[in-house]
């Protein structure tokens, strides 16, 4: 480190608690201030609301996690409600204290802070409830890309990529049927699903066998971790896919598809989350797994963080497929730009660079709250062109099929 440059300071754990109990205690004290007057019960329902939205917190953080396997009820009537409760109250004490502040000069300061902060939270609230109905907005879109040096035995080959499912036990069963069902009539010669198959708990991958073991493809189905699955305990987490026999997982691993004289190179790549190269199994290794492609081939990769897509680039890869992103789940795609996209260089749809591509999924789930503007839940369908340069044209997201009631029941009474 240059010599005059300042040693950045630590935080402490204690300051950072001290500063959270002072922000709930500002928050939650506004917000009973301003509804005193409004009900004799009003004060004490924001206080119960307030304790039963910040022991969750308190207990995953004196735990690091839940001490025991939160199952869908907890997760829906618990851990939900924590999620929005935390997320509108900052916006909506602000609110509150902003008019406190504004309307003291007045005499008015109950009333001007009751205005703003209900003003603000009936906007909030219609917003969530708008994202709320994309997260069950299934959509397809297409993908054409030029893929120079494809075989003319692969020219039309169908991939599907599924991504970010972050399927748990409270994952709407439904969705997920329409999921199957959606991948099934896109007729794919290959599946990909691209990191984040689970929500957080390895147990979590019973879920996702009951509603997902069921997709097949000619060619297979291909699975690679995402952070969540790192987090949830990768060792655990493969060790219950290959239990469930739901397809080829693979960690900085190759598989080879051969028609005639041609081959394509399927690599599935390890996930920064778990760590730098070499620190554990599950942690991106990509000079190990391009060791093991033969020359010739053309080399498809699953990555699930964009992030590892520029070594992949300058090191041959034709095309790479990713999530992570979730494009934020709030997206304006027309202006190319999402939630995401202040943070990471790569966060959504295609790039491309000289003869390498990249295309980003929004994914199919969702993580925290089911919310998504302008970045709905996605099945792809990448078709691969032969094409002397590298292009892809990303087609305008359709509306998936919805399955009827009637197949629902069926599927429900097979299983």
């Amino acid at each position: 480190m240059p010599a005059g440059r300042p040693l950045p300071k630590r935080v402490s754990l204690t300051a950072i608690a001290v500063r959270l109990v002072a922000y709930l205690l500002a928050a939650w004290g506004t917000l009973t201030a301003l509804v005193a007057d409004v009900a004799p019960w009003a004060a004490g329902a924001v206080v119960v609301l307030a304790v039963y939205t910040t022991l969750p917190l308190l207990a995953f953080l004196r735990w690091r996690g839940w001490p025991f396997y939160p199952g869908r009820m907890f997760r829906l009537l618990v851990v939900r409600p924590f999620w929005y409760v935390q997320l509108l109250l900052p916006v909506v004490s602000a609110a509150g204290l902003a008019g406190l502040l504004i309307g003291a000069p007045f005499g008015g300061a109950i009333a001007a802070g009751q205005a703003l902060s209900t003003a603000v939270l009936a906007i909030s609230a219609a917003v969530l409830v708008v994202g709320y109905l994309g997260a069950g907005r299934l959509t397809v879109r297409r993908v054409d890309t030029e893929v120079p040096g494809l075989g003319p035995e692969f020219d039309g080959l169908r991939i599907v990529q599924l991504s970010d499912l972050h399927v748990g036990p409270h994952t709407s069963r439904r969705f997920l049927e329409r999921v199957v069902e959606t991948t099934r009539s896109l007729d794919p010669d290959l599946i990909a699903v691209t990191g984040d198959l689970i929500d957080d708990r390895a147990e979590d991958v019973a879920s996702y066998a009951r509603a997902l073991g069921g997709l097949a493809a000619p060619l297979g189905v291909y699975m690679i971790p995402g952070n969540h699955d790192v987090y949830a305990g990768w060792d655990a987490v493969e060790r219950a896919l290959h239990a469930a026999r739901l397809g080829t997982i693979l960690v900085n691993d190759v598989r080879l598809i051969d028609r005639g004289t041609s081959t394509i190179a399927l690599l599935g790549t390890g996930d920064p989350a778990a760590g730098a190269r070499g620190t554990t199994r599950a942690a991106p290794d990509v000079d190990r797994a391009l060791g093991k492609v033969p020359d010739g081939a053309v080399v498809i990769a699953f990555a699930h963080n964009p992030a590892l897509w520029p070594s992949l680039a300058t090191r041959g890869v034709a095309l790479t497929l990713s999530g992570h992103t979730h494009w934020g789940q709030f997206a304006l795609p027309r202006l190319g730009w999402s939630l995401a996209s202040p943070f990471l260089e790569h966060a959504m749809g295609a790039h491309q660079s000289e003869d390498a591509l990249l295309y980003i999924s929004p994914g199919t789930g969702y993580w925290g709250i089911p919310f998504r503007l302008g970045a709905l839940p996605e099945v792809t369908l990448v078709t691969l062109h032969r094409g002397e340069t590298a292009s892809a044209r990303v087609h305008p997201s359709s509306r998936a099929r919805r399955v009827g009631w009637r197949r629902h029941l069926q599927n429900a009474s097979a299983r």
